[in-house]
């Protein structure tokens, strides 16, 4: 009975246009973030950070700029893994070039560096959509890891190829290195997720975005309007990039520490964010968070039903994996096409009709 609108009155058109035009959706969100900024750092411990929370929060990023790229803008990209791989080499480089650089500002340049890398790849898609246009990133995946796997100056022209993370602290607090805690990790990421989101959101509401959706719906009626689809095209894919540059940049200094690029940034993760954003839902930022968090989560709960519970073999457990994200892309690409977006959507709108049938 708490999730009802009576009483709800909106005196403006900006407070009848909010994000959360519910109360109790607002105090929802504060309780969720005092909780996530507030209690868990004092709760996570170095499993929960390493196996959930942490890459949770990286891949939220990372399907965030997707979604602003696939499910606002309606360009297909297959490249997510290679401008991950962008973000962590330009992390990589900052950091061994300028010691004394802090991580906040190395993150944000590498994710400024991915987003011209983006936005010059983007430059097909004022030609071509569709079909094309992936098949156009994902060459841009296998050349950008072709690229950093071939070119030593990336890595620094280390016998191994591998790159690794030197040790760098904050205010105080060590956020790279081995040695860093779990709740520093935890912290560092939730603050760019919490920045990111709140940018995107206004982003995707403002003009910029209606001129994304515009062309996602129907490019040569946009541009008859009055929509240039050079600026919105490649506005998409910069800020794409950016936010997929961070979070490959977040994917290597924080969560792994070191990384090969072939084995970490490979076409395997380009599938994987897109994949969120599908079972999330195209076109939401709350499908994005969600899309990551059960991508996320489902391997951990699989291996804890599976391996400690039932004492099923590990490969066939992760067998399991594959067949459940795959039988579950299926589903929603047949029965609900936007996600697990819109069966919270659809959840909010029976409790506030609750217990009328209409």
């Amino acid at each position: 009975m708490l999730y009802r609108e009576a009483g709800d009155f909106k005196t403006s058109y900006a407070k009848d246009n909010q994000t959360f035009p519910i109360k109790f959706d607002r105090w929802g969100y504060w309780a969720i973030l005092l909780v996530a900024a507030v209690i868990l750092p004092f709760l996570v411990t170095d499993y929960w950070a390493n196996a959930f929370l942490v890459p949770f929060l990286i891949y939220a990023i990372a399907a965030l700029g997707l979604n602003i790229l696939t499910g606002y803008c309606g360009q297909v990209s297959l490249g997510t893994g290679g401008f991950m791989a962008v973000g962590a080499y330009a992390s990589y480089k900052l950091m061994t070039a300028f010691p004394w650089m802090d991580m906040i500002t190395v993150t944000l340049l590498s994710g400024l560096i991915t987003a011209a890398v983006g936005a010059a790849f983007g430059l097909p898609s004022l030609r071509i959509k569709g079909f094309y246009l992936a098949v156009a990133t994902l060459a841009a995946q296998f050349f950008l890891v072709w690229m950093f796997n071939r070119v030593g100056w990336f890595y620094n022209y280390s016998a191994s190829g591998q790159i690794n993370a030197p040790e760098r602290t904050l205010f105080g607090v060590e956020v790279t290195g081995p040695n860093t805690e779990a709740w520093a990790q935890y912290l560092f990421c939730l603050l760019f997720v919490v920045v990111l989101a709140w940018v995107a959101r206004n982003l995707t509401r403002g003009t910029i975005g209606r001129q994304w959706m515009a062309i996602r719906d129907m490019d040569i009626a946009a541009e008859i309007i009055g929509v240039n689809p050079l600026r919105a095209k490649l506005t998409a894919f910069a800020v794409s990039s950016f936010f997929v540059g961070i979070s490959g940049s977040l994917f290597f200094t924080v969560y792994l520490g070191a990384v090969e690029v072939g084995e970490v940034y490979g076409i395997q993760k380009s599938f994987l964010v897109l994949f969120m954003i599908i079972i999330g839902g195209l076109g939401s930022i709350f499908g994005s968070f969600a899309g990551a968090a059960f991508l996320v989560l489902l391997p951990v709960m699989l291996k804890l039903v599976g391996v400690d519970l039932l004492g099923w073999p590990t490969d066939i457990v992760a067998h399991l994996n594959l067949v459940v994200v795959g039988a579950l892309i299926i589903f929603f690409l047949v029965v609900e096409p936007h996600g697990l977006a819109q069966l919270w959507r659809l959840t909010k709108e029976k409790l506030r009709l609750w217990p009328f049938p209409h």
